[in-house]
């Protein structure tokens, strides 16, 4: 019995100097493991001021646990017991493949996650359209980008289908450019009629006279002539633009209507020399011998 409880004291004894030093390394790495996570933080934060997703905790603190886990091995290797965790090892590996294709989606949207705090293509408030999804931004988070549609939904698209298809930031500039497409009647004088469709833009409310506008013949259609007006205005929100487009639309069907400019519409007319032709249940049709 005495000599058993010897050779358990010399065991136990001859395992403190380890016992110890591993105590030792895992201090040291901790106290390492800190200073790496708070140099992360102060790199991350000088190069990155103005991050949306706060992303720097995240790498500081990955930088923090692979640091305190190498202390966590190399103290393990001086106690002698380096078979467990090789096993460990080996065990952790064999789950680490089928968790990274079971989570390989969950890591691209935190990888796009991460491009998107880089570069910042858009930015909470901004009117953005991705993967046919139009409205303003709610939240860059580090998976899903939140969206609040125009009907007033929320939708969460995944952060990897940015970096996957195209999608649109109307936001980026501040302005925002109106294209009226329409068209008038045959009858009618093109000259006359670009000159004053050029006016009548002036004084649309929000209009930004430094860009110029642009107006096009672009066909002869079956019974008019389709002209493209273009314009640009101040952009904020969605309301802007939908505004800028019903005050075109108003303004310019009502100077027409002043200027004897008729807007054409998809009807059979019946031309008797009269200008444009006329509908037959708009008035009676007189024809000149």
């Amino acid at each position: 019995m005495d000599i058993a409880w010897h050779e358990f004291l010399k065991n136990i004894f001859s395992h403190i100097p380890k016992v110890v030093s591993a105590i030792i390394v895992v201090i040291v790495f901790a106290l390492i493991a800190r200073w790496v996570k708070k140099f992360c933080i102060k790199i991350y934060s000088k190069t990155f001021k103005d991050n949306n997703l706060n992303l720097e905790n995240i790498i500081a603190s990955t930088f923090y646990f692979l640091t305190f886990l190498a202390g966590i091995f190399w103290a393990l290797n001086i106690l002698g017991l380096e078979g467990p965790l090789s096993k460990l090892l080996t065990g952790a590996g064999i789950i680490g493949i089928i968790a990274g294709f079971a989570f390989k989606d969950v890591a691209s949207n935190l990888f796009a996650g991460l491009l998107l705090d880089i570069q910042r293509p858009y930015k909470v408030g901004d009117w953005v359209e991705i993967d046919g999804t139009y409205g303003v931004v709610l939240e860059v988070g580090w998976i899903t980008t939140s969206i609040k549609t125009v009907p007033g939904q929320e939708v969460f698209v995944p952060n990897q289908i940015i970096y996957s298809n195209t999608f649109t930031n109307y936001s980026t500039w501040g302005k925002r450019r109106i294209i009226l497409k329409t068209g008038v009647s045959y009858g009618d004088d093109l000259d006359h009629v670009r000159a004053v469709g050029l006016d009548e833009v002036k004084n649309i409310n929000d209009y930004l006279p430094e860009e110029g506008v642009d107006f096009y013949f672009t066909d002869i259609g079956s019974s008019t002539y389709d002209f493209m007006l273009r314009f640009w205005v101040k952009f904020e929100s969605n309301d802007d633009f939908c505004r800028a487009m019903n005050d075109a639309i108003m303004q310019i069907k009502k100077r027409f209507e002043q200027e004897n400019i008729s807007i054409a519409y998809a009807v059979t007319t019946l031309d008797f020399g009269v200008k444009g032709g006329v509908n037959v249940f708009d008035k009676q049709i007189q024809i000149k011998n």
